[in-house]
């Protein structure tokens, strides 16, 4: 209540500096922290009323709550409240031209429909993520490593609106409370937003329960603080002179001083402590009254006088949250529901521990007709705690039972999740149901709204309560098999296989081999199949290629003999794109098998199913670039060009980044640098538009930076070097923080050969040998890093790539017997697997050749030569357009193996 607010002179100040800043066009983010009860909520009305009332129309004034009591986890809630706010307060004629299509959205649709009216241009983008998620989880194969950033897409979305509200009108201060209860879906919407503060007048206050608070939001806080993005501000108890205004406030008659003394001593200064004494204390009780010791017992002081069944009944209440309803009530008791009400009434009226709400959500329909909360949190926290474990698991099943089903899709979000919560803390007799509805949460989570945090963390509770169930209970292994599959699936564009920094769901093999052998005890062989697959992209990310390979073949073999034709083509294109690390030719039989069964059976091309469509761009594409590393630089540019002009007319094309890359790395072996550019800067505007991070745009930059590396334009050779060192750096950091499997060996060799190519030659003379060595020791360090990582990984051409790099630095630093040491290991290994994905033979015998005439050995060198120029040779026997067989020999590699018998470096 503002008229209890005392006291926080350094929060004022601190909102003042905020406010003053934001007058002068300068953003910035203020957390105000505290433990429950500290007064925050009571701060940011206080800091919401007074930014009105001393700025008039200058200030703008926001305001959202995170709830978590009840629908927890209900996506974008803040955000929604956050647009409504700033839409509302928008000139008349503003809202006229936008049209108010708005007006027709009410507060129990969904998330997604709410923010399609509320955000320009939004609609399209969850209308196509919600058309593919579902019909992926429809097959069982989600295509998350194209279809994520469009979840980044939609965030960055929303926040571009939420600026331009900010733009459109005075300033703006933007109070958020309780930010340790947000959703997923909001906090990435704010991770989004507090970097871009400076586009646009707009400030943000939060409040956070640091106790409370699920890592995941500690750690962003942690984040935004550390990078100048946030000031935190932590509350304090109340100093004596705040007390004793309050006690002046509440009692005028009392002896001020003493209870003032005797309050900060008891309460510690604790806001809502305080204020639950100064409710005790009666006039008449003395200067020194026997204050409880313990805001446990101030409660308890409060609760005693209560008749026992009123205990029960607050007790009861309690479990149903800080704001409950009484028909639910009634129900959980097994009472007539006429005589709850008017026990509750008569509480609130007479003992003032609860009070009935004048707006209730209309999203629990019938019930909410007479809603109540109690009279501040930490009162109910306390209520809560008062009953045993056993009691609140007992009282939460029955909440949920009278609640209803929470598997009815129909049912509004939030009472679904209200259900789950209960049926969560409803232990044992809960675990069966827990599983379904949280599962069933999870494909609405996924499927609604692209909203894939959520959608993990309701897949995570569906595992615990499945595995928590008797062995042999009817259903528990086909829950378990679903709920993994559902959760790797969702999380599979964020593995990280044993890399450090890998973060949930952890241990991602072991997930996939429970599921595959729960899958195994059900014996339905789709399933089956499934999970086998599923299991064989793990261990690709976990333990390397080898034991992978073996896996997704035999799920290739279990899908083969069911019926329905869609899995065993998913199958066969995920073997294929995967077998070719390593054996090319295999991959292009089971491609162009693929290929042909999409073609020819109509259960698979002649069906508008975005799964199979995403299986067979993907298909296409590896088939094109596995025609190119085999050599067959014709047909591969045929291919891929075909294949992307298609992608760019599809209404998703998701796949469009990978299909431009593999484009890319054609016409750099054809010697087509401008087009390998355009090509890539394509995919990098494509994904830049979509937001987020990702494996691919960091592979896209990576190519980029290296065809700056070596500038044909002497006029601008250095800048381009800078442009190239800038752009490499950019990918590499990228790669971290995406960090898929396949590709992080690539980008780090692509850094390596750009430090190679660019290392000293812009330096001034006094220091170019010195940055030479510099540069050449980090290529050095990061091609042993790929061959460490390859070695547990199996992905051999990158290490033949890598041991490739450390010849030629070795050469470069004058070691000339270990450069050739090092490039006969990057042959022995070619010569024993052939010819690898990204990777030119070429170019390793000509290196070798080069290498070994320095160490003196002109035979040698001599034999490794003819055998770049018969590759060479060999490639450009498979160019028919003589205008690209041109191009192919004035490619600067192939000039210097066709026309240099003595190379330089």
């Amino acid at each position: 209540m503002l008229t209890d607010f005392v006291d926080r002179v350094e929060s004022l100040a601190a909102f003042n500096v905020l406010v003053d800043d934001l007058s002068r066009g300068r953003g910035g983010t203020l957390v105000f922290e505290g433990h429950l009860g500290m007064g925050k909520s009571s701060l940011l009305d206080f800091l919401g009323e007074s930014a009105r009332t001393a700025n008039g129309p200058g200030i703008r004034v926001v305001e959202a709550r995170c709830t978590p009591e009840i629908g927890t986890g209900l996506q974008y809630a803040p955000v929604i409240d956050v647009l409504r706010g700033l839409q509302a307060q928008r000139t008349r004629a503003q809202r006229f031209r936008e049209g108010f299509r708005r007006s027709a959205v009410t507060a129990t649709s969904a998330a997604p429909e709410v923010l399609a009216a509320l955000v320009p241009g939004l609609e399209h983008i969850l209308t196509l993520g919600k058309e593919v998620t579902k019909a992926a989880l429809a097959t069982g194969s989600i295509p998350l490593d194209s279809l994520l950033p469009f979840q980044h897409g939609a965030a960055q979305q929303i926040a571009d609106t939420i600026l331009s509200l900010a733009r459109s009108g005075s300033p703006v201060v933007l109070l958020i409370d309780d930010i340790h209860d947000i959703d997923p879906s909001s906090l990435h919407v704010l991770d989004r937003l507090l970097p871009r503060l400076s586009e646009a007048p707009l400030a943000l206050v939060l409040s956070h329960e640091p106790r409370t608070s699920p890592k995941s939001t500690r750690g962003l806080l942690d984040r935004w603080e550390n990078g100048g993005l946030a000031t935190r501000h932590t509350l304090v108890g109340l100093p004596v002179n705040a007390i004793a205004e309050l006690v002046l406030r509440k009692h005028p008659t009392a002896p001020a001083q003493p209870l003032s003394m005797a309050l900060s001593e008891i309460t510690a200064g604790h806001p809502v402590f305080v204020r639950m004494c100064l409710d005790a204390w009666k006039d008449g009780d003395g200067p020194s009254p026997e204050l409880p010791a313990g805001l446990a017992r101030v409660v308890e002081s409060r609760f005693a006088p209560l008749d026992v069944r009123d205990q029960e009944l607050l007790e009861v209440a309690a479990s149903q949250g800080a704001l409950f309803f009484s028909p639910i009530l009634a129900r959980a008791l097994g009472a007539e529901h006429e005589e709850v009400m008017g026990r509750l009434r008569r509480i609130a009226q007479v003992d003032e521990l609860i009070t009935l709400v004048a707006t209730p959500p209309d999203w629990a329909g019938a019930e909410s007709k007479d809603c109540y909360t109690f009279q501040h949190r930490a009162l109910w926290d306390v209520v809560y705690k008062r009953q045993t474990p056993a009691q609140l698991c007992t009282r939460h099943a029955k909440i949920a039972a009278a609640w209803g089903d929470g598997r009815d899709e129909s049912v509004p979000l939030a009472r679904r999740l209200e259900i789950a919560r209960h049926l969560r803390l409803g232990g044992a007799e809960c675990l069966a149901d827990s599983a379904d509805v949280h599962y069933a949460l999870a494909r609405s989570a996924a499927t609604e709204g692209m909203s894939y945090a959520e959608a993990e963390e309701h897949c995570a509770e569906a595992i615990r309560a499945a595995r928590a169930l008797p062995r042999r209970q009817e259903g528990r292994d086909r829950r378990l098999a679903d709920a993994i599959e559902l959760l790797l699936s969702l999380t599979e564009v964020r593995w990280r296989g044993q890399h450090e920094a890998a973060g949930p769901p952890g241990d991602i093999d072991g997930l996939a081999a429970e599921a595959e052998e729960a899958a195994e005890r059900v014996g339905e062989p789709e399933l089956v199949a499934r999970t086998t697959l599923l299991r064989g992209k793990t261990l690709l990310a976990t333990r390397g290629v080898e034991p992978s390979l073996v896996k997704l073949r035999q799920a290739m073999e279990r899908a083969e003999v069911l019926d329905d034709r869609r899995p065993s083509f998913v199958a066969r294109v995920e073997y294929g794109r995967q077998v070719g690390k390593r054996d090319l030719a295999e991959s292009l039989r089971q491609l162009t098998e693929a290929e042909r069964m999409y073609a020819c059976e109509p259960s698979l091309g002649g069906r508008p199913d975005p799964v199979l469509q995403h299986a067979r761009n993907l298909g296409e594409m590896q088939l094109g670039i596995a025609h190119f590393d085999s050599g067959h630089l014709g047909e591969a540019l045929t291919r891929l060009e075909r294949c992307t002009d298609r992608l760019r007319h599809e209404a998703l094309h998701a796949e469009l980044p990978i299909a431009l890359n593999y484009l890319a790395q054609v016409r750099f072996g054809l010697g087509d640098l401008p087009g390998a550019r355009a090509a890539l800067e394509e995919a990098r505007a494509f994904e830049a538009e979509r937001g987020g991070d990702s494996g691919w745009h960091a592979y896209n930059t990576a190519l980029l930076a290296f065809s700056f590396a070596d500038s044909a334009h002497a006029a601008h050779a250095a800048e381009d070097r800078a442009h190239s060192r800038r752009l490499i750096e950019a990918a590499w950091e990228e790669t971290t923080r995406t960090w898929l499997i396949n590709l992080v060996p690539i980008v780090r060799n692509l850094y390596a050969e750009v430090l190679l190519r660019t290392s000293g030659r812009d330096a001034p003379a006094g220091e170019r040998d010195h940055d030479l060595r510099q540069d050449l020791h980090q290529a050095e360090r990061l091609a042993e890093a790929t061959i460490a990582e390859t070695r547990g990984s199996g992905m051999v051409r990158s290490e033949i790539a890598a041991r490739c790099l450390l010849g030629r630095v070795s050469l470069r630093l004058g070691r000339v017997d270990e450069a050739a040491h090092r490039l006969d290991q990057a042959l022995r290994i070619l010569n024993e697997v052939g010819d690898m994905p990204a990777l030119r033979t070429e170019e390793v015998y000509y290196y070798a050749a080069l290498t070994h005439r320095a160490a003196g050995h002109r035979d040698r060198g001599r034999e490794l030569l003819d055998r770049a120029r018969a590759e060479v040779a060999r490639k450009a026997g498979h160019i028919h357009d003589p205008e690209l067989l041109e191009l192919f020999r004035q490619e600067p590699l192939n000039r210097l193996i066709a026309d240099d018998d003595q190379p330089s470096q």
